[in-house]
C-alpha cells in the first residue's frame, strides 16, 4: 500500500482512501515509529477510530510505515529543484543519466540525490580514480625498491628465489575510494527505482574491481573529509552527497533516547533551504560578510549568585548575520514553509522577535526567508508594540523567496548578475532599499 503527499500537507482517513479504517496495531515497530516521527517533528502521525491522519512538514522523501509506502515530495521538482539542489551544495552540472523524470510521484527525493551521487561518481572514474602509494613489504622474485636486510638475514635459507623487498606500489584501494563505493552500495539499496539500482550496481562493479568497500559511519565520512587535500578535491562534492544520504537515511532517528530504525529516507529541506540562501547572499552581497549560525552574546545572563548550578547563558543564533565590518546590517532567519501560503507560528514569531530586540543601535529589526512559488507573493511586516503606549519597538518582516525566479536567476549565468544582486539586497534588506 502506497500514499503520497506533499510538504506541509495533510493526509486524511477520507472514506475509501487508503488511510481509512487502517490501524498500527499489528505492527510495533510501526507505532514506534510515528511515535518517534511525531516527537521529532519529522511528520504528526496520528491514530484516529476512523483511521490514520498523516501530516506532512519540511521532511520529505519515502518511508515504510508499517505495511504503508509513504512518500512526501516537495514541492519544487524536477528540473528546478535539481538545479538549485546543486547550487546549494555546490555540485557540479553533470548530465548523464536520466533514469525516470522526478516530476512523477513515483520517485522519491532520495532518487534525486542518488542520480546525482551516480552522476559524481562516474565523472570521478572516467577521469581517473586518485591512487596513492603504499608501503609493501613483500618476497620478490623481480626485485624493486629497497631490499629489507634485516629479514633477509632471516629468510634467505627459505627463500632462495625471492628477495624481502620494502617498495611502494600505487593502487587505488585507497581510503577515499573506498569510501566512495561504500557509499555507492548504500545509495544502491536506499533507492526503490529499477533502473537507477542496476546503474548503480554497475558502477559499484567497475570501481570494485581494483577497490574494496569501507561500511559506512559519520566517524567514516569526518575522517574522509580530513584524508582530503589538493589532489582530492573532486571528491568533495560525492562526499556531500553521501553524507546526506547517510545522515538522513538514520540508524536511528534520535539515537541518543531511541534505537527506532527508519526503513527509508527523510531530508530535511530546511538544511537544503539555509544552505541555499547561504551562498547566494555570500555571492551576490558587495562589500559585506554574510555569517552563519552567528552567536548573538550578552540579551541573557544570569543574576549574580542566581546560577547555582553554574550554567552557560542562554545565546541566540539567528542563520544568518549581515554584517560591515563590525557593525550588524540585518539579522535573518530561514525558514523552510511558506508563509504566503500558511499562517506564521507563534515559536518563529518569537523567535524572529527577540533577534529584533537584541539589536543595539540602527533599526531594531529581523527578517524571515520562506520558500514560494507564488508570483504574487510580497514582503509582510510584523510591528513589536509597546503593549501600554502602543509604541513600535522593533520590526519582524516575512520575506519571501521564490524558488523559480531564484532558478532562472542562476540559471542565466553572468548575463543577469545586476539583477541577482538585486534579488540578494531585497532579500537581506527588505522591498525598499
Amino acid at each position: 500500500m502506497m500514499v503520497s503527499l506533499r510538504e506541509w500537507e495533510t493526509a486524511r482517513p477520507e472514506p475509501g482512501s487508503i488511510l481509512a479504517q487502517r490501524s498500527l496495531a499489528a505492527f510495533p515497530h510501526g507505532q514506534q515509529l510515528a511515535e518517534e516521527l511525531t516527537r521529532t517533528g519529522r511528520m504528526e502521525v496520528l491514530e484516529l477510530a476512523c483511521g490514520l491522519e498523516l501530516r506532512a512538514t519540511s521532511f520529505v522523501g519515502r518511508f515504510l510505515l508499517g505495511d504503508l509506502a509513504v512518500t512526501v515530495n516537495p514541492k519544487i521538482s524536477g528540473a528546478p529543484l535539481l538545479s538549485l539542489f546543486r547550487y546549494a551544495y555546490n555540485l557540479r552540472n553533470l548530465v548523464r543519466y536520466e533514469p525516470t523524470p522526478f516530476a512523477t510521484s513515483a520517485c522519491s527525493f532520495q532518487d534525486l540525490i542518488i542520480q546525482q551521487l551516480a552522476a559524481e561518481v562516474s565523472e570521478l572514474i572516467e577521469r581517473g580514480i586518485h591512487r596513492d602509494y603504499e608501503c609493501a613489504r613483500s618476497d620478490l622474485a623481480s626485485p624493486r625498491g629497497r631490499i629489507d636486510f634485516m629479514r633477509y638475514l632471516h629468510t634467505a635459507q627459505r627463500s632462495p628465489k625471492t628477495l624481502p623487498c620494502i617498495h611502494h606500489p600505487r593502487i587505488q584501494d585507497t581510503f577515499l575510494n573506498r569510501v566512495l563505493l561504500g557509499g555507492l552500495n548504500f545509495a544502491s539499496d536506499l533507492t526503490t527505482d529499477i533502473e537507477l539500482k542496476g546503474h548503480i550496481r554497475r558502477i559499484s562493479k567497475t570501481l570494485g574491481a581494483t577497490v574494496s568497500a569501507q561500511p559506512l559511519h559519520p566517524q567514516t565520512l569526518a575522517e574522509a573529509r580530513r584524508a582530503m587535500d589538493r589532489r582530492t578535491a573532486s571528491y568533495q562534492p560525492a562526499l556531500t552527497l553521501i553524507d546526506l544520504l547517510l545522515d538522513d537515511q538514520g540508524a536511528a532517528l534520535d539515537q541518543q533516547r531511541s534505537s527506532v530504525r527508519l526503513k527509508g529516507f527523510l531530508f530535511d529541506m530546511n538544511r537544503f533551504f539555509q544552505a541555499l540562501i547561504s551562498r547566494f547572499l555570500r555571492e551576490h552581497l558587495d562589500d559585506l560578510e554574510v555569517h552563519d549560525e552567528y552567536r548573538l552574546k550578552g540579551m541573557f545572563k544570569y543574576l549574580p549568585g542566581q546560577n547555582p548550578l553554574a550554567r552557560k547563558e542562554p545565546t541566540l543564533r539567528p542563520d544568518f548575520v549581515i554584517m560591515r565590518g563590525a557593525e550588524t546590517i540585518a539579522v535573518l532567519d530561514a525558514k523552510y514553509r511558506d508563509l504566503w501560503d500558511q499562517s506564521l507560528p507563534r515559536e518563529m514569531l518569537y523567535q524572529l522577535a527577540l533577534y529584533a530586540l537584541a539589536r543595539v543601535g540602527g533599526e531594531r529589526s529581523s527578517g524571515i526567508l520562506y520558500p514560494t512559488m507564488d508570483p504574487a507573493a510580497r514582503e509582510q511586516v510584523i510591528a513589536i508594540q509597546e503593549p501600554v503606549r502602543g509604541r513600535t519597538t522593533a520590526r519582524v518582516a516575512l520575506r519571501p523567496v521564490n524558488l523559480l525566479s531564484l532558478e532562472q536567476l542562476l540559471k542565466d549565468g553572468r548575463l543577469l548578475h545586476s539583477r541577482r544582486v538585486k534579488f540578494a539586497q531585497r532579500l537581506a534588506f527588505g522591498e525598499i532599499l
